[in-house]
């Protein structure tokens, strides 16, 4: 009786195991079939030709099979579920969503084995609190969305402005990244990517930025226009030192920090919530915002990242990360290149 009893044990782990399972029961074409009816209808998808939707059915259900899996798994501290991205690939999605580019002179960034140290004011910061998280502060505009043009650099930089324009001045602006990919082409490749850092040096050689409602994103690039009235100005920018975590929770501590990241791969494409410690590199290719860090009730220290992605990805469009892993650039890099603007 027991050896029966353990063959049907076994059997039922091999399919959950195997992904044939799902939340409602065996894995079958038609549950994958409703379900990705379902979602071409929350996220309005229509597909042109019935080979485009075939296609992307199979990438939709290879995507589907791969977030049930994974939540599955009950060690994990982090989960995932299908969301606007789940009919891409990974070389898709990150040809579209992502849009960071290092140019050339970036890397003279000080990190703690480098002679050569820039300007960071906030090195001497001693109390930096177990939490923070600017959004409480009243410093963070709501979830934005760059749709399928590559300015992440531009959402990064701004929210970096907004929170200190809110911090220094006592007003939360909604600036715009518009703007800065129609007026800032000297610098810029658009929707083709650029880094935070050029952002903030068009915003100061021009005065200032305008307001999101005067000049509102497009997803595109457009001819420069109008970009008066000013609505922010900053007088400069720093670096946090590269790789070194604890120099970036002292900048955090007082101001969101633009950063970059990988955020290229599955897990983060498809991230849900929770503290995200999943497959990542270190190499740079998206850029998002640090508004907070803190502690979960089970000990684990995280960052708060605001991303460009909209509300339906993440926690309502934000993430949190693992922080203080065993690695200098930090989980996916985010420690690599960090700027904050002065105002």
């Amino acid at each position: 009786m027991a050896s029966i009893t353990l063959l049907i044990l076994a059997i039922i782990l091999s399919f959950r195991t195997s992904g044939a399972t799902s939340r409602g029961g065996l894995f079958e074409a038609s549950a994958v079939t409703e379900k990705h009816e379902q979602w071409m209808a929350r996220f309005h998808r229509v597909y042109s030709e019935e080979s485009e939707k075939t296609n992307r059915f199979e990438i939709f259900k290879k995507n589907l099979e791969f977030v049930e899996r994974h939540n599955m798994n009950t060690n994990i501290t982090y989960k995932l579920d299908v969301n606007q991205f789940s009919d891409l690939t990974e070389e898709e999605f990150r040809a579209r969503y992502t849009g960071v580019v290092v140019p050339e002179g970036v890397t003279r960034i000080s990190s703690p084995d480098s002679d050569k140290k820039v300007s960071f004011r906030h090195e001497n910061v001693s109390e930096t609190g177990e939490s923070m998280d600017w959004r409480q502060e009243g410093a963070v505009t709501s979830v934005k969305n760059q749709g399928q043009c590559g300015v992440c650099w531009a959402f990064s930089a701004v929210a970096a402005v907004e929170g200190i324009t809110k911090i220094e001045k006592g007003e939360l602006i909604s600036l715009s990244e518009q703007q800065l990919v129609d007026c800032g082409r000297d610098i810029n490749y658009g929707c083709k990517g650029w880094i935070m850092s050029e952002a903030f040096q068009y915003i100061i050689n021009n005065q200032g930025i305008t307001s999101e409602d005067n000049y509102p994103y497009l997803a595109s690039q457009q001819t420069c226009s109008s970009t008066d009235p000013v609505a922010a100005t900053i007088s400069s920018y720093e670096t946090v030192p590269s790789n070194d975590e604890e120099e970036l929770l002292k900048a955090v501590s007082q101001q969101p920090v633009s950063v970059t990241i990988d955020g290229a791969g599955l897990e983060f494409q498809q991230y849900k919530s929770g503290i995200f410690d999943g497959d990542c590199g270190t190499d740079p290719n998206h850029a998002v915002a640090i508004i907070g860090y803190g502690v979960s009730e089970e000990g684990i220290n995280y960052w708060l990242l605001k991303n460009s992605w909209g509300e339906t990805w993440g926690e309502n469009g934000y993430m949190r990360i693992m922080r203080g892993v065993d690695a200098p650039e930090g989980k996916c890099g985010l420690a690599r290149y960090a700027y904050y603007p002065l105002a």
